[in-house]
């Protein structure tokens, strides 16, 4: 029996070279690309406008590292938002890191606590963005906490106490440590009106920026009349932290009160770099996403 060999035509050939060359390029396009990091952001709760810094924050985060942004969120906008994570602390399993921009000032219950705490005991990663600061606190968190103590648990967290913020002013943010990898390709700048949260303590926390913010006070003279005096007040505004036995890593900016400040694209560079951090893919190649 003889067999007939049909002559390539040149499409053929040149079908067959194409899928040569893209089976040859497919595993080098997988490897530059890793699976997307898991996160969870909680949303909710008093004082801003997180039905739409939500997605902000989501599209913002996707848009710059291979990160797939799952939500928590309250439409409450009270001190005590009824957010789904309370008495779950399995609420974070499955996830790579967890960014906490919740505002949860009024409630008042340390076993809720520390079921939001149980996951970054266990060594899952934390971010956390404005309001988190002012949340999960009670006793006389008004004065500098003593390490140990019941109601100083979130701050050890945070590693950093803060208590309230001035006026709604500009803050001209300096970063402070520019080797950091979270800071190696930001700069500084100034917000819009914006909310500087004070420092009571900075406790276990390593600042990489700090914030000045121009504070107006009026005061009386001897005279009777009144005068306007100006003050320059500074605070930490970035800063990380390893929490817990696990050196569980942590990343924090208070900054992120308004909308427009949410929406910048530098305050946007600024957390997605801290979540990459905080979730060890600072050095990985693939996870920042190529403009």
């Amino acid at each position: 029996m003889h067999r007939f060999l049909i002559p390539a035509s040149p499409m053929n050939a040149c079908r067959s070279l194409a899928l040569t060359v893209a089976l040859v390029a497919l595993p080098a396009f997988a490897a530059d690309t890793p699976k997307p990091l898991r996160a969870l952001l909680i949303t909710g709760g008093c004082c801003h406008e997180y039905g739409v810094q939500k997605d902000v924050l989501k599209s913002g985060i996707e848009a710059r590292a291979h990160i797939v942004v799952d939500q928590v969120h309250s439409a409450n906008t009270t001190g005590s938002p009824p957010l789904a994570i309370f008495r779950n602390p399995g609420y974070a399993r499955g996830y790579d890191v967890v960014i906490h921009d919740e505002c949860v000032g009024d409630l008042r219950d340390p076993a809720v606590f520390q079921g939001v705490l149980k996951p970054h005991l266990d060594g899952i990663p934390g971010v956390n963005l404005h309001c988190a600061m002012h949340s999960y606190r009670f006793g006389d968190y008004g004065q500098p906490v003593a390490r140990g103590a019941e109601n100083a648990h979130w701050y050890e967290y945070i590693g950093l106490q803060s208590t309230g913020h001035g006026p709604h002013e500009p803050i001209a943010i300096s970063f402070v440590n520019r080797d950091h990898p979270i800071t190696r390709t930001l700069g500084d700048w100034t917000t819009v009106n914006e909310e500087l949260y004070n420092n009571v303590q900075i406790l276990d926390g390593k600042v990489l920026a700090t914030g000045k913010q121009v504070v107006k006070q009026s005061k009386r003279q001897p005279d009777g009349t009144m005068t306007e005096e100006a003050q320059t007040v500074e605070a930490a505004v970035v800063w990380t932290h390893e929490f817990g036995p696990k050196k569980t890593r942590v990343f924090s900016t208070s900054l992120g009160h308004h909308t427009a400040t949410v929406a910048d694209a530098r305050y946007l560079d600024l957390v997605t770099r801290g979540i990459l951090w905080a979730a060890g893919k600072d050095d990985q190649p693939g996870y920042v996403k190529q403009p």
